[in-house]
């Protein structure tokens, strides 16, 4: 995974501001990634990771970790509906693609109302600009495509 970065890119997220968001009891980002540096493949815990409290090995985690933020963190105007806790989702982007990880326990909810909506809505304002969103659902991914009129 790469940094998100505050800079206009062609995803249909809104723009980054300072105002940032705190994790509180989230762990998504420790449970839903791969991490190589640690040996942690795809939607499994990290050894180092307390669940609802976090990281062990804070102070010394791998640059990996150290740089990542989700777009819940980075990008005050997206939706409260996209609250990690309550989508049970984790976004991130990556240069003109914006990824969606999923929580293996709540496999469907990214086709579900509200977010299957919002995610065809990012879609639509990405392709304008090259840009494209990625679900991933375990081993299953989704490019998502824009609602057609």
């Amino acid at each position: 995974m790469t940094r998100l970065d505050s800079t206009p890119h062609t995803t249909g997220l809104p723009p980054a501001d300072a105002t940032a968001r705190g994790c509180r009891t989230c762990t998504l980002c420790c449970r839903l990634p791969d991490i190589n540096a640690l040996d942690k493949p795809a939607n499994a815990w990290c050894r180092h990771c307390v669940a609802e409290r976090g990281c062990t090995i804070y102070a010394e985690r791998p640059a990996l970790c150290r740089d990542f933020l989700c777009a819940w963190m980075t990008k005050p105007d997206l939706e409260p509906e996209w609250d990690p806790l309550v989508a049970h989702m984790m976004v991130y982007e990556q240069g003109p693609q914006t990824t969606v990880l999923v929580d293996p326990d709540h496999p469907t909810i990214w086709q579900q109302a509200p977010y299957k909506g919002l995610l065809e809505r990012w879609a639509a304002q990405a392709e304008a600009s090259g840009g494209y969103i990625i679900v991933f659902v375990g081993d299953d991914v989704f490019k998502v495509e824009p609602k057609r009129a």
